[in-house]
């Protein structure tokens, strides 16, 4: 089984950075996707952005540009690095990763366990 351990969040100040990590631990045949959503009070948890295997990334609109997703597979660590952060950026970001443990097991998906970011104004 896949653990995920995220670190990085915090308080920032509006128009500040914050560099997110998620450290994979466990044995994974194939990864499909590394991603990064977020949930704000009272909202669904939405995606932020994700990369797929073929290596293409993708990132909501309201992140664009701001946001940027990276991964070391030396480290089997995941990075959201953001930007220009924005009140409206609150929200427990989580870290996902979808694959297959073995080429005959089914999809499996991993998540976090949530990181706090906070943007003041």
């Amino acid at each position: 089984q896949v653990q995920l351990v995220e670190s990085g969040g915090g308080l920032v100040q509006s128009g500040g950075s914050l560099r997110l990590s998620c450290a994979a631990s466990g044995s994974i045949f194939s990864i499909h996707v590394l991603g990064w959503y977020c949930q704000a009070p009272g909202n669904q948890r939405e995606l932020v952005a994700d990369i797929r295997s073929g290596g293409s990334s993708n990132y909501a609109d309201s992140v664009k540009g701001r946001f940027n997703i990276s991964r070391d597979t030396a480290k089997d660590t995941q990075y959201l690095l953001m930007n220009s952060l924005k009140p409206e950026d609150t929200a427990v970001y989580y870290c996902t990763v979808g694959g297959k443990y073995s080429m005959d097991s089914g999809v499996f998906t991993s998540w976090g366990q949530g990181a706090q970011v906070t943007v003041s104004s």
